[in-house]
C-alpha cells in the first residue's frame, strides 16, 4: 500500500476529531434552547388555560365586569402572540446551531473550507435566541405586571 494513504487517512481522521471536539459545544447549547423551548411551551399552555376559563367568565358575565375581563382576554391574546414568536426563533436558533454543526462536519468530510458560512450561521443562531429571550422576557414582565394590576 501507498504511504501517502495512511498519512492522509491518519489527517483526516485527526480533522473529523477535531471537528467532534469543536461540535461539543453547539450540542451544549441546542440542550439549553431546548430547555428554553421546554419552558415557553409551559407557559404557552397555561396562558390558553387562562383564555378558556376568561372565554367561559365573558359569556357569564354582567355587563360592568365585560371590560375588565375585555381588557384581560386582550392582554392574554398578545402575551400568547409573544410566547409564540419567542419559541418560533427558539427553534430558528436551533436549527441554525444544527446548520452549524453539520456545515462543520460536511466541511472536514469533503475537505472544503465552510468557516465563514457556519461562522455567519452561528451569529444567526445567537441573534435568533437574543430576539427570541427578548420576547420571552417581554411576556413575563407582560404576565406579571397583568398579575398586579388585577390584585389593586
Amino acid at each position: 500500500m501507498d504511504a501517502g494513504f495512511f498519512v492522509d487517512s491518519q489527517s483526516h481522521i485527526s480533522d473529523i476529531s477535531n471537528v467532534i471536539r469543536l461540535a461539543v459545544a453547539p450540542v451544549f447549547l441546542l440542550t439549553a434552547i431546548a430547555t428554553m423551548i421546554n419552558s415557553m411551551n409551559t407557559r404557552l399552555g397555561r396562558i390558553i388555560d387562562r383564555r378558556r376559563v376568561m372565554q367561559e367568565r365573558i359569556k357569564n358575565s354582567s355587563a360592568p365586569q365585560m371590560d375588565e375581563l375585555k381588557d384581560e382576554m386582550k392582554t392574554l391574546i398578545h402575551r400568547s402572540r409573544l410566547i409564540y414568536m419567542a419559541i418560533l426563533f427558539a427553534v430558528l436558533a436551533a436549527l441554525l446551531v444544527c446548520v452549524v454543526v453539520a456545515g462543520a462536519f460536511v466541511g472536514a468530510l469533503i475537505s472544503v473550507d465552510l468557516a465563514k458560512y457556519v461562522a455567519v450561521s452561528f451569529v444567526l443562531a445567537m441573534s435568533s435566541m437574543i430576539v427570541s429571550l427578548s420576547m420571552f422576557l417581554r411576556e413575563v414582565y407582560l404576565g406579571v405586571s397583568s398579575g398586579v394590576n388585577l390584585k389593586r
